[in-house]
């Protein structure tokens, strides 16, 4: 008796979902070519088909819909595989790299839309495109936006102080006040190190940093320098803990000995966040507690669940780097922006390989796509350290689970006052991560969640009127036993911008008013060039 012929996909996936999969892909081709042939096929989900074009060319929308259903049907069958947790995510993560792909937006011959413009244009479009990708191709990038139109200093990075301290790591800058009174317990701000700091401080309207300053608070920022091939002063061979002690702690007793406070506020902004609290706990390893009131935006201290990256996770890339760049080295710009982008390649690859190349046009000027290419590199052993005890063992969370400099890390020594943000539609820093790093600090903590992604929620200016965030009204502490959809349910959603939580939060943690001076810096660290410095404006 022969037996029967197996189905290859049925030794991954369950007979019946295989089945039902099967059958619905056939009701939906039956439909589709139906629908073709009586000339009623209506407009594909996917807003790149939104085009009168596609209407207007039956070919080319049935196209656009047979690619949806084959799109469709491949994330069902990666979603019905019985290949284990990371190796499915890796499945789906790799189909959807292929699926973005081969969409027929992408392509001259299965676009309408860019015939379109060819025949309008008279192959003008064509030719600018031409142009478009050589020049993306000379800076090793894909232009996302129109740089022309951005300048550090004048448009970008432009409220006013002074870099006052300087060494291999950072530069300090010191805002100038704006208000005739100052809180007395000044901010310092620590941005990420994997992208210039101007993220907070973009154009007046949208300015993070110049709304505190308005808002009567001494603010003090890092500017992380950007190191490159051909330094030659060991910045190559910088550490996780160089970056602590020579950089989050040094900058900590600078802005205390201008201030001449005992004890300051700090905020940290994703990466910059997780250096802070490490800092902070190697601080209090040292028998130091220098910061009053900490402030966490999008930051996780709990590595457990890091949702699309955790693809690019394993111990075989951790080897690889170390044997590359782990004794010194450096990790290019391009490579994270490029790994940053392929998370969302509908909307950061290929539509502007379509608008760019395919239709010859100029990106329109955004300023937070100008600072996003405006990547720095980073020294390789500070970025081995980081990749192998965050992403793939989580030692961070762990009791004294890493060593710096004969010092051993403990989160739960961060006692301090706490206000933690996350950003409900973060895909850098899922927010029930943010969550569960907040409930690792012992001190009272209050969890904000805002509306958005990692940036756009983050840089939400109150006169824009927009969005909104959810927070628990009631007086206390986060529940550091309850759970983030427990927390979620019993959340209140408020209308705006989370930025006067966070000012209200801050202003009971910040001091008297004390009088203002224009004056930055002090005796022992005069001012030594107006903002935004040297170090921002290092291209990589």
């Amino acid at each position: 008796m022969a037996e029967a012929a197996v189905h290859p996909l049925s030794l991954f996936i369950d007979s019946d979902a295989l089945q039902g999969i099967r059958a619905d892909f056939e009701h939906r081709w039956q439909a589709l070519q139906q629908a073709a042939a009586q000339a009623s096929l209506g407009m594909p989900k996917s807003r790149r088909f939104k085009g009168e074009a596609w209407k207007s060319h039956p070919q080319s929308l049935m196209a656009a819909h047979v690619w949806e259903l084959y799109a469709d049907t491949l994330q069902k069958l990666a979603d019905q595989a019985s290949i284990g947790g990371e190796q499915q995510q890796r499945l789906s993560f790799a189909l959807m790299q292929w699926i973005e792909a081969i969409s027929p937006a992408n392509f001259l011959a299965t676009n309408p839309d860019v015939q379109q413009d060819l025949l309008f244009t008279q192959g003008a479009s064509l030719l600018t495109g031409a142009q478009n990708f050589w020049q993306d191709l000379q800076k090793g990038r894909l232009s996302q936006t129109d740089e022309s139109q951005f300048q550090l200093g004048e448009n970008l990075a432009t409220t006013p102080g002074d870099v006052v301290y300087s060494n291999a790591l950072f530069e300090l800058l010191h805002y100038r006040p704006s208000t005739a009174t100052v809180k007395a317990i000044p901010l310092l701000v620590v941005p990420p190190c994997i992208n210039k700091y101007y993220i907070l401080d973009l154009q007046p309207r949208n300015s993070f940093v110049r709304h505190a300053v308005e808002q009567g608070y001494q603010v003090f920022l890092m500017s992380w320098r950007n190191p490159l091939l051909d330094d030659d002063d060991g910045i190559a061979q910088a550490t996780w803990g160089d970056y602590l002690e020579s950089g989050v702690l040094q900058a900590i007793d600078v802005v205390r000995d201008i201030t001449q406070q005992p004890k300051i506020n700090a905020l940290g902004f994703c990466v910059g966040g997780t250096l802070l609290s490490s800092a902070l706990s190697l601080a209090a390893a040292q028998g130091e507690h220098p910061v009053n009131a900490l402030t966490l935006l999008t930051t996780m201290l709990d590595f457990e669940d890091v949702g699309a990256l955790q693809v690019f996770v394993d111990e075989a890339l951790a080897c690889f780097r170390e044997w590359q760049i782990g004794s010194g080295g450096l990790l290019a710009a391009n490579e994270l922006a490029t790994t940053f982008a392929f998370l969302r390649p509908a909307e950061l690859v290929w539509n502007y390989v379509t608008d760019n190349y395919l239709k010859g046009k100029t990106p329109p000027a955004f300023d937070l796509l100008y600072w996003n290419a405006d990547g720095t590199n980073l020294p390789g052993p500070f970025f081995t350290w980081y990749f192998r005890n965050t992403y793939l063992e989580n030692n961070l969370k762990k009791p004294e689970g890493v060593a710096i400099n004969g010092h051993t890390l403990t989160l739960n020594t961060l006692t301090m006052p706490a206000y933690v943000y996350g950003s409900r539609d973060d895909h850098i820093v899922p927010w029930r991560s943010a969550y569960r790093s907040a409930q690792l600090l012992q001190g009272d903590v209050r969890f904000v969640l805002g509306a958005s992604g990692h940036i756009a929620g983050v840089i939400n200016p109150p006169a824009d009127q927009k969005r909104h965030y959810w927070t628990q009204t009631t007086a206390g502490s986060l529940d550091k036993t309850q759970e983030s959809e427990h927390w979620f349910d019993q959340a209140q959603q408020l209308p705006g911008s989370w930025w006067g939580d966070w000012m209200s939060w801050l202003e009971k943690h910040s001091g008297a008013d004390i009088t203002a001076t224009t004056q930055t810096g002090n005796a022992q660290y005069p001012a030594l060039l107006a903002a935004p410095g040297n170090y921002v404006r290092v291209r990589a």
